[in-house]
């Protein structure tokens, strides 16, 4: 399998998944603004779509929306624990949150990077992601460790992810002191690092 991927956009959440799981399987950046991949390929043949992830699955079969994406992976790793069976209770609770993150955090950032959003537009969706926040942050008052309790499953995956942009537009996550702590248990699995690193987004320990 190949992944198209930027360096901290959402591919990172595929990425994480894939070397969670043990996949073989390779990497290769895009230039989200130019449309042309590290080896200079035209990235619109590969997603018409524009954006990453995209995941060659093999023989040119593209796959391009990442939380069925995060799904298929885990799929065909079931030892790994990452997604429940499919059809079980544990899985519907890992796809609502998935849903979740997907709808209400992860499209919600994206006016956020934009020139043409006015200071107005941006101090009331920040506003929207707080909210968002504060419930992920009353869901883990249980103690739990994870979004659907003890397993690391996809949806930490993509919560870490996109949780991961709050520095980016101005939001600081000590507000939500169980998310920075899950934030922190994410960040220090091994998988996670590694994956961090190959994007350049940390230094190898």
């Amino acid at each position: 399998m190949k992944l198209y991927y930027a360096p901290g956009a959402c591919s990172l959440a595929p990425h994480i998944i894939l070397r969670e799981t043990g996949a073989d399987f390779t990497l290769e950046k895009v230039d989200i603004r130019g449309k042309k991949t590290e080896t200079g390929a035209d990235f619109l043949a590969v997603n018409p779509k524009g954006y990453v992830p995209a995941l060659d699955m093999g023989g040119g079969d593209v796959l391009t929306e990442g939380v069925v994406m995060h799904q298929y992976i885990a799929d065909l790793a079931p030892q790994s624990g990452l997604a429940p069976a499919r059809g079980t209770r544990e899985r519907l609770r890992v796809e609502e949150w998935l849903v979740y993150i997907s709808t209400e955090l992860h499209k919600t950032h994206s006016p956020l990077f934009s020139p043409d959003t006015t200071a107005e537009t941006k101090a009331g969706i920040l506003d929207k992601i707080a909210s968002r926040y504060d419930y992920i942050e009353k869901a883990l008052a249980d103690g739990r460790a994870y979004l659907t309790g003890s397993s690391f499953t996809v949806a930490d995956a993509y919560l870490f992810t996109i949780a991961n942009w709050a520095r980016l537009v101005g939001i600081d996550l000590a507000r939500w002191p169980r998310l920075s702590a899950f934030m922190g248990r994410v960040a220090a699995r091994p998988a996670v690092h590694a994956a961090l690193v190959a994007e350049g987004l940390v230094k190898a320990a």
